[in-house]
């Protein structure tokens, strides 16, 4: 079976992380972190500031590595690290989603996230209720 291997971004901004929804080919309309695929010669940090500039036109400071995904899709296997990131500067400005939401630990569960992610939102839950335990 194939690899793909891709990046995400897990934009955060105090308590709040943001999520986009695809607007285009075989998974449109599920929920995501934002990136795609690691070009040859490319870091994964690297692939990810250029995939975010490219699809929202913003230049992200790209932190720790939170989790790496592995997961069979019915045609192909992802791999997919997914890294900490800030927004040094830009908008978000939606160039190939839908629609994207800004979520808490809490609502979270409130998109439908495409396969590969509904573990990793798991974990993401239980590190933002943590990190929110640790502030209070």
């Amino acid at each position: 079976m194939k690899t793909v291997n891709v990046v995400a971004a897990i934009i955060k901004c105090g308590d709040k992380i943001f999520a986009t929804q695809r607007g285009y080919g075989e998974f449109k309309d599920g929920w995501e972190f934002p990136g795609g695929k690691i070009e040859e010669g490319e870091t994964p940090q690297e692939a990810l500031v250029r995939e975010i500039w490219e699809e929202l036109d913003t230049e992200i400071e790209v932190g720790e590595l939170f989790d790496t995904v592995e997961y069979d899709y019915p045609t192909f296997h992802l791999s997919m690290d997914c890294f900490f990131c800030t927004v040094k500067s830009g908008s978000l400005a939606l160039k190939e989603h839908e629609a994207a939401r800004w979520l808490t630990g809490e609502t979270l569960s409130s998109v439908d996230w495409l396969p590969a992610d509904r573990d990793l939102i798991k974990n993401l839950r239980n590190f933002c209720i943590s990190e929110g335990e640790k502030k209070a």
